[in-house]
């Protein structure tokens, strides 16, 4: 199992430096940064600053989508940090949720992230790609050969079609040990079906970590399942709440939902969160003593998962981080 950690743009520099360092030191494998341009800080930029003050670590976005960059700058921003870094850069990709939304933009179809990550992988290993945007194909001459890994974020089935068919690994926006093998196995068997091998297929379970007591935990996290929330609203947009191509156990807790305030993405001022209850919360994060946060992450790996990713957005960061370095992670290990 390995462990992760993911940053919003509004983190200052001195304290994102700060706490990368604590984390490679504490046995983090990842740093992931939400990559929305408008509603926080340009996240390529920080990775690059957080790479030269570690070794170890590997930097992900969490993700990317292929219409906020032209698909050969995109390229060679992944191409740049591969080499800067001596090859510690995923991409984490979807179709750009509030990235695209909060300027009034639809995300992009699952046939483009499909495409786009074939045309980056081939630029960034150095392969002359004719992608559809370009007049002519294009080479990065100074390409090293770097295998780029990429996620696909999904939760539908088209989505997690795609992400079993084109990408080297899995991003769940959720932390359900149930919803996670169903998920998982949607995936690993859209690659199978296709002839991949999906033996080093690559599952995340992204969401946020919390120790205190239940109440306290429910509270500082509750924003969490709005954020997955209108993601989940698409779903039953496309499908129906109840089609059995989606767990009803995924779509029900919707069913009052209001709306969503994109400029509150993922915040816990975010207005719309009188929907969500304190079971939901529970199930979708990880909460509690350090035995309870042992035990869930157990039942996650049993699921198919392969790492866990924290999102750091509820306050005590370095202890957080601390505490899975001294009784978390040492479990897993």
């Amino acid at each position: 199992m390995q462990f992760g950690i993911c940053f919003k743009g509004f983190v200052e520099p001195d304290r994102a430096r700060a706490l990368v360092r604590l984390a490679e030191a504490q046995g983090f494998d990842y740093c992931w940064f939400y990559d929305s341009h408008i509603l926080w800080r340009e996240s390529f930029v920080a990775m690059a600053m957080c790479m030269e003050h570690t070794t170890r670590m590997r930097f992900a976005p969490c993700v990317t989508n292929p219409d906020v960059r032209e698909w050969s700058l995109a390229a060679s921003l992944y191409g740049s940090l591969a080499l800067q870094s001596k090859g510690r850069i995923d991409i984490g990709l979807g179709r750009g949720d509030s990235s695209r939304r909060v300027m009034g933009k639809k995300p992009a179809s699952m046939d483009r992230v499909a495409a786009f990550t074939h045309a980056v992988k081939g630029m960034v290993r150095g392969d002359e790609v004719k992608y559809e945007d370009a007049e002519a194909p294009v080479r990065l001459p100074w390409a090293t050969g770097y295998e780029l890994p990429v996620w696909i974020a999904a939760y539908g089935p088209i989505a997690l079609k795609c992400a079993g068919e084109h990408g080297d690994g899995l991003i769940l926006q959720i932390a359900d040990p149930g919803l996670c093998k169903w998920f998982t196995d949607q995936a690993v068997a859209a690659g199978k079906d296709v002839g991949r091998d999906m033996s080093k297929y690559r599952v995340q379970a992204a969401a946020p970590a919390y120790f205190g007591d239940m109440d306290e935990c429910i509270e500082a996290t509750k924003w969490f399942p709005a954020m997955v929330g209108n993601h989940v609203a698409d779903i039953v947009d496309k499908y129906g709440k109840d089609s059995h191509l989606v767990p009803k156990s995924l779509t029900s807790y919707i069913e009052k939902r209001r709306g969503y305030d994109y400029s509150k993405h993922g915040q816990s001022d975010n207005p719309y969160l009188d929907f969500i209850t304190p079971d939901v919360v529970e199930s979708f994060c990880v909460l509690g003593t350090p035995d309870q946060h042992i035990e869930k992450i157990g039942k996650l790996r049993a699921a198919g998962v392969t790492q866990f990713n924290i999102y750091l957005d509820n306050g005590d960061e370095a202890q957080i981080i601390e505490t899975y370095g001294d009784k978390i992670i040492p479990a897993f290990r």
